[in-house]
Parts: C-alpha cells; structure tokens; sequence
C-alpha cells in the first residue's frame, strides 16, 4: 500500500497497551511522516485535546478507564466536531455499529481485523470516506422515532449532557451548579436549552421521558453501569439518554464504583 504524504497526527485511545502496539505499527506503515500519541484512558485523551494540539484522527476504544458505551464518542463529537474518529472495537455488534455511526463516527475498526485491513479502513477515512465491515447495513432498524432521538440527544452541548445526566441523579440547581462550578443561572439556563431540545417543558418531563428509555434494559434482564466522563453512574440512569430499542445493545456487564441497579 502506497503511503500518504504529509505530516499527520494521530491519537490512539485504548487502555490496553499491546492492542495500542497493534495499531501503531498499523498506521506508521501509511504516512511519509506521522505523530502518533497514546492514551490509555478518556481523561487522557480530554487533556491531549484540551492543550490545544491539533489533531487529524482519534482511533477510539469504546471501552476504557472513565468511559464505556457510547458516552465518550458522544462526547467528543460534541467537545471538538471537527476532531475525525474511528471506533476501534472488540464489540462488533451491527447495532453497536450502526449507532457509532449514528453517534458521528467515520469508521467501525473490530479488533479482530488484520493489520492490512485496519490500514485500508484508515486510507478509506482519510480520502474522505467512511468504512465500516462489509457486511453492515447502516440503514437496518431505523426508524422515524429513532432518527428524532438521535437527532435530539445529539444536539445537547457536552455541558448540557452533564447537566442531564444530573438531572436524573435528581440533584437541585444549586447542587449541579456547585458539581459544574458555574453559577445557578447557568445552569438553569443549560436546563432551559435541554428542555427545549428535547421537546419537554418541566425538568420532570425531561427526566420521565429519560428513564422511560432506560426501560429496555430491565425488560432485558441486564446488570451493569455505564461511565460518563467523570462520573461512573447505574447502566439505567445513564441508558436514559439512549433511544429505547437499543438500550439493552448498549448495556454493559461490569462492575464499578456505581449503584447496581434496584
């Protein structure tokens, strides 16, 4: 494979440093001249962006020390939209993939791919294209509802995530504007965006309509939480700001520091 002129520079987030290993002698084979960074959690790759530094991809594991799920690419598409990124992943469900997708992503990388195959998916997103498995339908199981949920959570500002997020641990204005450090009129006024976004008019609404989301998980009989950045929380409380009939895809069997769920 013909290499790519120009300076590059790439970020690579997973938590396990041989997969990180695997990927960069991956991409060193495609530039003339590239600058790969590593992470090894979410607050790593929130502080490399945070310094300012220019970045052309970010290879992102969905699963690492202070996220899991979709919350992290939630997140960074939502921080830095002009920041490209390419899911890497041991989780190779088509539903999981078609919501990375959905979520912003350009690429879908299992990890289970070879190294001439993972080059190639690269190359594709670098032309200006998008790669996912082959076999993916990208348009399976979408409908109207799904669509307008999508759409309308991924609208909210990464401030506006957090605030939903505290919404429904059911904390007080004065509560989340001493979490955030903000004042109380910035919160309500994040309160106020949310709800208009989300097409509700009480905070109550806002998070009734949120955990009504959250419902297929226990219809699924699933255990398990979900981390936000910053903030481990209870798999139902954070799949509330998952569209319904994907909830129990996104769940995750794990143990950390948050509630189990009742």
């Amino acid at each position: 494979m013909k290499r790519m002129a120009g300076s590059i520079r790439l970020v690579i987030a997973d938590d396990h440093p041989l997969f990180r290993g695997a990927l960069r002698e991956a991409v060193s084979g495609l530039f003339e001249d590239v600058e790969i960074a590593e992470a090894g959690s979410f607050e790593d790759v929130t502080k490399l962006l945070e310094r300012g530094a220019e970045v052309d991809l970010i290879l992102l594991d969905l699963t690492m020390p202070g996220v899991r799920g979709f919350s992290g690419l939630i997140y960074l598409r939502a921080q830095y939209p002009s920041v490209p990124i390419v899911v890497v992943s041991a989780n190779d469900d088509p539903a999981v993939i078609r919501r990375c997708m959905d979520f912003g992503a350009l690429g879908f990388i299992p990890k289970t791919l070879g190294i001439e195959t993972m080059r190639g998916a690269i190359t594709r997103v670098f032309e200006g294209g998008v790669w996912t498995p082959p076999d993916i339908d990208l348009g399976a199981g979408s409908d109207a509802e799904t669509t307008d949920l999508l759409t309308r959570l991924t609208s909210l500002t990464p401030q506006q995530v957090r605030v939903l997020m505290m919404l429904s641990e059911g904390l007080l204005n004065k509560q989340i504007a001493y979490e955030l450090a903000v004042s109380e009129a910035t919160v309500k006024a994040h309160v106020s965006a949310i709800l208009q976004k989300l097409g509700v008019e009480s905070r109550t609404q806002a998070v009734i309509a949120a955990s009504k989301r959250a419902r297929a998980l226990a219809a699924a009989g699933r255990r398990g939480s979900l981390m936000f950045p910053g903030q481990a929380i209870s798999a139902e409380r954070a799949l509330s700001l998952i569209p319904p009939r994907q909830a129990a895809a996104y769940a995750i069997a794990s143990t950390t520091r948050a509630m189990p769920l009742a």
